[in-house]
């Protein structure tokens, strides 16, 4: 494929500058434009980079001035209105738009396994999955109506090296190194996919610019789904615990106790996924995932070893977590 001229909002996030390293090697003209604070992900080198808020449509406008991409791809567009915007923003000046939903948008539970595009989105109990399908919805109206050319990517938990998917973040594993024991929702057993940034920019990028790709949606996950028990057990053996003690406690009894992790909990993480990726192999078939988790949970505790300062604690979820762990003990 030609190089591509690609309009990057936000840039720095776990899954966009994956995707930022993964355009310009494919020799893509990267534009990322965003508020320029500190990242601990900055753009490339290559990149062309522009100041601008993009909740404040006027200093967007001022930035691009009559421009037109390619491509344009919101990484921090959450809602309906946030979508509204950006359309009236880029109707006629881009031939694709890629909007960044959520896998937690499919239905919650999965009626079946493994999921498709074509499973139902519904998801009663997480407001965020609920936006992510509001503005799906008014793309597919966009796309149906006027043919604005929106593309849908689903990612599931993509994670770099500064992502812990344990519920506690680094409580989870400050609590494993201090041998106390770890709360891990339901029993252990239900599934999970992880999938690596890197591997995830692989299918991302590869269909930026195709013409098959515009008006319909996509997932992109690993093909790798482990259960929360050896999710748990992976962290520990990277961190030097051999044994983690592993105390199994209901999502919902989670929930009520912590609510501000709550909605994500049974939104998404309580439900065993595992996803079909043949959509997007078919218009990407050099897309095969290269980062099993044994190796990319290897990569974040190194990082967070190498970044002491990054080894943050939540005292008051520490507190949480002693208490369930206390009410679950026999008495």
């Amino acid at each position: 494929m030609s190089a591509l001229s690609v309009l990057f909002i936000g840039g720095t996030g776990v899954i966009s500058a994956a995707a930022a390293e993964r355009a310009v090697a494919a020799g893509h003209r990267l534009t990322v434009l965003n508020r320029g604070n500190e990242s601990l992900r900055p753009a490339p080198a290559e990149a062309e980079l522009l100041r601008a808020d993009i909740r404040d449509p006027s200093s967007v406008r001022s930035a691009l001035a009559d421009r037109e991409f390619d491509v344009v791809v919101d990484f921090i567009a959450f809602t309906a209105d946030q979508v509204a915007a950006d359309i009236e923003l880029f109707e006629g000046r881009t031939g694709q738009y890629v909007f960044i939903s959520s896998a937690s948008a499919y239905q919650k539970p999965p009626a079946h396994l493994p999921i498709l595009e074509s499973t139902p989105l519904r998801n009663p109990f997480w407001q965020y999955s609920r936006d992510k399908i509001a503005a799906e919805n008014l793309l597919v109206e966009a796309y149906r109506e006027r043919g604005f050319p929106a593309t849908i990517i689903r990612p599931s938990h993509t994670y770099d090296r500064t992502k812990i998917a344990l519920t506690g973040g680094w409580t989870d594993i400050a609590r494993m190194r201090a041998g106390l024991p770890v709360v891990v929702h339901g029993d252990g057993t239900s599934l999970w996919t992880l999938t690596h940034s890197t591997d995830f920019a692989k299918a991302f990028v590869g269909l930026l610019g195709l013409p098959q790709a515009v008006g319909d949606s996509f997932t992109i996950t690993s093909d790798e789904f482990l259960t929360w028990n050896r999710i748990y057990e992976l962290f520990a053996e990277a961190a030097g615990v051999p044994a983690p003690k592993l105390v199994h406690i209901a999502s919902e009894t989670i929930a009520q106790a912590a609510p501000e992790i709550g909605p994500q909990l049974l939104g998404d993480k309580s439900h065993s996924v595992i996803f079909d990726n043949s959509k997007v192999k078919a218009l990407v078939p050099e897309f095969v995932c290269t980062t099993p988790f044994v190796r990319g949970v290897r990569q974040i505790i190194d990082w967070y070893d190498a970044h002491p300062e990054q080894q943050v604690v939540d005292d008051a979820l520490n507190v949480t977590f002693d208490a369930l762990v206390a009410g679950a003990m026999p008495r």
